[in-house]
C-alpha cells in the first residue's frame, strides 16, 4: 500500500510540474516536460493500472487537474487541457495494455506508443488553441522514448523491491 501510495503521488506531483511549467514557458518545454514527466507519468500508470480500479486513475487524474490550476490559476486552461487528454489517453492506453499478452514492460511500452499518440494530439490542441504540428510529433517521441525509459527504470527498482509489476 505504501508504494502504491508514492506512486500516486510521485504521478501528481509529476502532472503538476508539468502543467506548471508548460503555463510558465509555454508550448517550447512540452517536449522536455514529455520526456521528464509524461514519461514517468505513462510508466506510471500502466503500474497503477495493475494496482487501480479504472475510476480511481481517472480520479487522480482530476485531482492532479484541479491542483494544476490551483497553484497556478494562470494554467487554467493547461490543467483543463491536461484532464482532458491524460483521461482520454488513459482510456486509450489501458484498453491496449489490457488486450496484450507478455511482460509488463512489453505491454507498458506498446501501450505508451497508443496513449502518447492520444495525449500528443490532444494536449498541445486544447491548451494552446491550435494543431502544432511539430510540437505534437516532438511530444509523440518524446513521450515514447521517456515512457520506455521510466518503464524500465521502474521495472528494475521494483524487481529489486520484490514488487515486480
Amino acid at each position: 500500500m505504501v508504494t502504491i501510495s508514492i506512486a500516486v503521488v510521485v504521478y501528481v506531483v509529476a502532472i503538476l510540474l508539468a502543467n506548471i511549467s508548460v503555463a510558465i514557458f509555454g508550448p517550447a518545454i512540452s517536449p522536455i516536460n514529455a520526456f521528464l514527466f509524461i514519461g514517468l507519468d505513462l510508466a506510471l500508470r500502466d503500474w497503477l493500472h495493475m494496482r487501480l480500479r479504472a475510476w480511481q486513475m481517472f480520479c487522480i487524474i482530476a485531482i492532479a487537474g484541479v491542483l494544476s490550476y490551483v497553484f497556478n490559476p494562470a494554467a487554467g486552461i493547461i490543467a483543463v487541457a491536461s484532464s482532458i487528454s491524460f483521461a482520454v489517453s488513459a482510456l486509450a492506453d489501458w484498453v491496449t495494455f489490457m488486450r496484450l499478452r507478455g511482460s509488463w514492460l512489453a505491454r507498458s511500452n506498446a501501450s505508451n506508443v497508443v496513449g502518447s499518440a492520444v495525449d500528443s494530439l490532444i494536449f498541445p490542441t486544447l491548451a494552446f488553441g491550435a494543431l502544432i504540428p511539430h510540437i505534437v510529433v516532438l511530444q509523440f517521441i518524446a513521450k515514447v522514448v521517456g515512457g520506455a525509459l521510466w518503464a524500465w527504470v521502474l521495472s528494475r527498482r521494483l524487481r529489486d523491491m520484490g514488487d515486480a509489476p
